[in-house]
């Protein structure tokens, strides 16, 4: 029998609605485990125990009631909360309190949710790791710059949390912590009260140990009524895209991959080879200079006034590329993703999804990086909805992932897609 802490967020509410569970029950089993792993992983930045036993106990109190009835959560630190720090992983900012939450936050209390505290980012969510280390071996990397969204899940502390992606900063951290990561359709999740990064690639990013949950919570995102995931999905159409990226996998992800696609089309489905033709090979310099124009105007304060206080690593990469940057440079990079995005269904046809690598193998050791971002932030471009599913496991005894990719404004049909194949290969 497992305990609260290890349930995920629909098994722990579905005990709630049976009366065999509390919400009090539930927070002091995961405060109980974040005590016993938080010194080996680090995953925290400010957590509110007592705040979310006095919540958990209101709950309790009344009818369950919204589809988190009860569901304790975490949020990287440059999410904004009324009553927590919210410090970007930077010391500029450290101490600093907001009068909001942010729309995610608040649409997570509202359906019930009992928020533990702030997850650790890397600074301004770009670069520079934080404290955190993988759950499965400090040694590594948790990825980043989610790496305390991913490593608290990963660790059990939590079954959800929220991170958010400009490049890899969701997918790459769920896929080397060992537990479902998801990056929407970019636009459909409010970014209102969450730190801009780079605007035209921003995205939330969620983080749960179930799909069923992924879908929970993004119905809770959305502001709509919970739509569950039932039925047998209808056995899809995969297309296989290894892309210009293959050669940089690890020989063991690799071949795990081919594998799946394998037992893939021996369970049914029919698995296709997809082929991005040669500009795509040109996404990721698109990429850089999109994502390091805006970052570096959307920081000009801090640039202006606490550039000392900025790590080296910021100040050398991200910020030297953007500040360097022009905007006719800008802008033909912008106008170059646009119009692969506009090409990018045909070349996909009819396939429900794409499979292809979160990350090129099992998180490196060292914490001293975040690991390669190429094999996300190809997709982050597009604006595509991505998940990635812990369904194997490296020579190291590390997670690795498999990415699936849907088509744009489709992402239940991705969600249903990552049912069937998780299925398949489990």
């Amino acid at each position: 029998m497992k305990a609260p802490f290890q349930l995920t967020a629909l098994e722990a509410r579905r005990q709630m609605d049976a009366g065999t569970l509390t919400a009090e029950a539930l927070a002091r089993s995961c405060l109980e485990r974040i005590t016993e792993r938080e010194p080996q992983v680090d995953a925290w930045q400010h957590l509110a125990s007592d705040a979310a036993i006095a919540r958990a106990r209101e709950l309790d109190r009344g009818p369950v009631g919204g589809p988190l009835h009860g569901i304790p959560f975490g949020v990287k630190d440059i999410i904004d909360t009324f009553d927590m720090p919210t410090e970007y992983g930077s010391p500029i900012y450290r101490g600093t309190q907001t009068r909001n939450d942010a729309a995610c936050v608040a649409l997570q209390r509202e359906a019930g949710g009992v928020l533990f505290g702030k997850t650790v980012t890397t600074e301004f969510a770009n670069l520079t790791p934080g404290k955190t280390k993988n759950p499965h071996d400090p040694r590594r990397t948790p990825g980043g710059s989610s790496s305390g969204s991913g490593a608290a899940v990963g660790a059990m502390m939590v079954p959800l949390a929220l991170g958010t992606q400009t490049t890899a900063s969701t997918i790459r951290p769920a896929a080397f912590c060992g537990v479902v990561g998801y990056r929407p359709t970019w636009g459909d999740l409010r970014l209102s009260g969450v730190r801009e990064a780079a605007g035209s690639l921003d995205s939330l990013g969620l983080m749960a140990r179930s799909i069923e949950d992924i879908s929970l919570l993004r119905d809770v995102l959305l502001g709509r009524p919970w739509q569950p995931l039932e039925g047998t999905p209808p056995k899809p159409k995969i297309g296989f895209c290894r892309s210009h990226l293959w050669a940089q996998i690890e020989a063991p992800a690799a071949a795990l991959l081919e594998d799946a696609a394998q037992r893939l089309s021996a369970s049914g489905a029919q698995v296709v080879d997809i082929d991005l033709p040669a500009p795509f090979s040109e996404v990721l310099d698109a990429h850089r200079w999109v994502s390091s124009f805006e970052f570096a105007r959307n920081f000009r304060h801090e640039v202006t006034h606490h550039w000392n206080l900025i790590s080296e690593q910021l100040r050398e990469g991200r910020l030297k590329d953007g500040l360097g940057c022009t905007f006719e440079r800008y802008l033909e990079a912008r106008t170059f993703l646009e119009g692969l995005r506009a090409e990018l269904p045909a070349l996909v046809g009819d396939c429900d999804l794409l499979l292809t690598a979160p990350c090129n193998g099992e998180a490196p050791i060292g914490t001293s990086t975040t690991g390669n971002p190429y094999f996300s932030a190809l997709w982050t471009a597009m604006h595509v909805p991505c998940l990635t599913l812990p369904l194997f496991t490296g020579p190291n005894g590390m997670p690795i992932g498999a990415q699936l990719i849907g088509h744009r404004n489709r992402d239940r049909q991705l969600l249903d897609g990552a049912r069937w194949v998780s299925s398949a290969l489990s």
